[in-house]
């Protein structure tokens, strides 16, 4: 039984990392839409986690690895992600959607000791998939079109991360984590240019190999006041140690495709090719929380975010990411859930919203980032307040970017479906 387990475990990881993701035209600049922390416990309260200590037994903490000081069960989350993305821009009026339904995470989680937990995780953390064509008309001094200029820029690939995450509880209100992150994948941006009068297409290729490690530390300070159930909760984490072996390999060429699919090159001829190594791929990211609650009924959290901007190459250029920030707010409410009469006083609901400020500045405009969440926890039949598995549903609707300056405006929506199986596994019988 064990071996059927482990097996199935690495098969859907290894359909995690096959998979490919949609997002949108702004994944063009830097590693693409950045999907990591989204889990849907998380998401559906705003992106809070770092003073965020679940009241239940089931819930391991990833983001705040300190955070896990409740958790006393094995649970295993399996969970996928529906994204519904509809862009619109003032250049010619367009508009366009884009969809896409992927597996976000998967996680298996367990107590060592009564102070000690342990957590691995694996989930997508940012990928590539857009295509944009843009064409002109080019016109002689006499205003007559004697060709068509194209201009298409394609991205693919994704960029995978597994990790493993300690938590020890220092005393009954102190805690620490620890979680070391690997990350791992290819990334490809292309940008080719066409003209009607020519036979040859110019291409501009860049691709980003990358063999990434860091390591996050994270703290929890939580005061229960028994007298009241009322809880105070402080937490901290810190993102860093980039040791990398990313390579970016840059390829200027002529040449034209010999197939209808336009997938095989043909007669390239290379005009310039640059290959170079760089280590601040993944920068310093910081967090703190606080959070404010009754114990087992409901939670509230402020939160914000801090990431030190970054140089990526970029069709044999350096961009600049700028430093960002994000604030989130969420948290959480369940009704009575020693009311097994009534099902949906035992359903845990939840609720978030965040503001981002991101690291793109485009023609003058920041491309920035701000949403609305919500979800529930339906819990199966055999849960109890002790064990709390169930279904997990969430939604995000928000907004990104600008229509200002001919830039692109995106909305989407956001739906996720996930189970968390939660049991004392993986511990000895004891008989008298």
């Amino acid at each position: 039984m064990k071996k059927i387990f482990v097996l199935s475990f690495i098969s859907v990881g290894y359909f995690l990392n096959a998979q490919s993701l949609s997002n949108s035209p702004y994944a063009t600049y830097g590693i693409g839409d950045v999907k990591y922390d989204n889990t849907i416990e998380t998401a559906s309260m705003g992106g809070i986690s770092t003073a965020f200590i679940s009241d239940f037994t089931s819930s391991f903490n990833f983001a705040n690895p300190a955070n896990n000081a409740n958790f006393e069960l094995t649970s295993i989350r399996l969970e996928a992600t529906n994204e519904n993305n509809y862009f619109k821009t003032d250049y010619n009026n367009t508009k366009s959607t884009k969809h896409s339904t992927y597996l976000s995470n998967i996680a298996l989680a367990f107590p060592l000791s009564p102070k000690l937990k342990m957590g691995l995780s694996y989930q997508p953390y940012s990928s590539k998939s857009y295509e944009i064509i843009h064409t002109d008309e080019l016109k002689d001094e006499n205003g007559q079109v004697y060709a068509i200029r194209g201009n298409r820029f394609k991205g693919s690939g994704t960029l995978n991360t597994a990790q493993i995450a300690l938590g020890y509880k220092v005393s009954e209100k102190f805690a620490l984590g620890v979680r070391a992150n690997y990350y791992f994948g290819n990334l490809y941006d292309l940008n080719e240019l066409t003209q009607s009068n020519a036979e040859l297409i110019n291409g501009y290729e860049t691709k980003n190999s990358i063999r990434n490690f860091n390591f996050t530390l994270g703290g929890s300070y939580q005061n229960l006041n028994t007298s009241t159930d009322k809880k105070l909760t402080i937490g901290a984490t810190a993102t860093f140690g980039n040791t990398s072996n990313m390579t970016t390999d840059y390829v200027n060429s002529t040449y034209f495709y010999s197939d209808a699919s336009a997938t095989v090159k043909s007669n390239e001829s290379i005009i310039d090719k640059k290959s170079m190594n760089s280590n601040n791929l993944l920068p310093l990211q910081a967090s703190v929380g606080v959070g404010y609650g009754e114990e087992n009924r409901w939670f509230l959290s402020l939160q914000g975010d801090y990431k030190k901007g970054e140089n990526i190459a970029y069709f044999g250029q350096s961009l600049d990411l700028k430093d960002s920030y994000r604030i989130s707010a969420g948290g959480w409410y369940l009704p009575n859930y020693n009311n097994f009469r009534s099902y949906f006083s035992r359903v845990v609901y939840r609720y978030g919203a965040f503001y981002e400020k991101g690291s793109l500045h485009l023609a003058g405009q920041n491309i920035n980032k701000f949403g609305l969440s919500a979800g529930v926890l339906l819990p199966f039949k055999t849960s109890s307040i002790t064990r709390m598995s169930g279904l997990e549903l969430g939604i995000e609707v928000g907004k990104r970017g600008t229509l200002k300056n001919n830039l692109i405006n995106q909305n989407y929506i956001n739906l996720r479906v996930g189970f968390n199986f939660a049991d004392k596994w993986f511990r000895k019988t004891l008989y008298n």
